[in-house]
């Protein structure tokens, strides 16, 4: 299983959010480049970048992306606000793989395209829901589309990587969502990461026992209820 820190970008800092809501913000770095080498001395398998002003609409950190692309060289996937296609294809050509969310679910052809263009492997679908049902926009709007059948429509379109986040657990520390996630990692061909809740290195274990592809590590980190090296002696 793949250990897959996460740093979410707000105004060019790591901060954290709850349960995605933006008013609620802890700050723990003003220096990511610093923060992203720290996670791959540590043994990082992945690196998971958020840019969440791209993803609210209210800006872009696509510049401390850059720097965090350029300073490390293990695998980082890069999320938030790629809802076009020249952004997702030069984010594309930067990073291992490009994680897709709200342009996933409204647009189809293009979401088609980038796949014809990329490849399976170079795409997350993140699939992000409140309970089963998918949430876009940086979590604020609804969809009505169920999570389960969602990522069955996907597997059949070619998809195989997917990003799994109960956005009510996110930033909790209350635990994962294992009832969601045992579903999907029970789907042919889904390469399920984990996120959302973790907080402690039993979740990672509980987590590794529904066969999860990966899983992401945010606030329980920063807040050094685990640490990556632990999470790498159990995966």
């Amino acid at each position: 299983m793949k250990i897959i820190p996460a740093i979410d970008l707000m105004d060019g800092k790591v901060v954290r959010l709850y349960k995605g809501d933006p008013s609620q913000k802890t700050i723990y770095s003003e220096n990511p480049v610093e923060i992203a080498k720290q996670w791959e001395s540590a043994g990082a398998d992945i690196l998971h970048l958020v840019d969440l002003d791209a993803a609210l609409g209210s800006g872009s950190n696509l510049d401390t992306i850059k720097k965090i692309l350029a300073s490390v060289s293990i695998s980082v996937e890069v999320a938030g606000g790629l809802r076009d296609y020249s952004l997702a294809i030069e984010m594309s050509k930067l990073s291992e793989r490009i994680v897709l969310g709200t342009l996933a679910f409204k647009d189809k052809s293009l979401l088609k395209l980038l796949l014809s263009e990329l490849g399976p492997k170079k795409i997350v679908i993140s699939a992000d829901h409140r309970y089963g049902e998918i949430v876009i926009h940086g979590w604020r709007q609804g969809t009505g589309i169920k999570l389960i059948p969602a990522i069955k429509e996907f597997l059949e379109m070619g998809f195989t990587e997917f990003l799994l986040t109960n956005v009510s657990r996110d930033g909790t520390l209350e635990g994962p969502d294992l009832e969601f996630l045992a579903q999907a990692c029970n789907l042919p061909d889904a390469n399920i990461i984990a996120s959302g809740g973790i907080s402690n290195i039993g979740d990672v274990r509980d987590v590794k026992e529904k066969n999860a592809f990966g899983v992401i590590l945010g606030k329980a980190m920063y807040e050094k209820k685990i640490s990556i090296e632990e999470a790498k002696r159990l995966s």
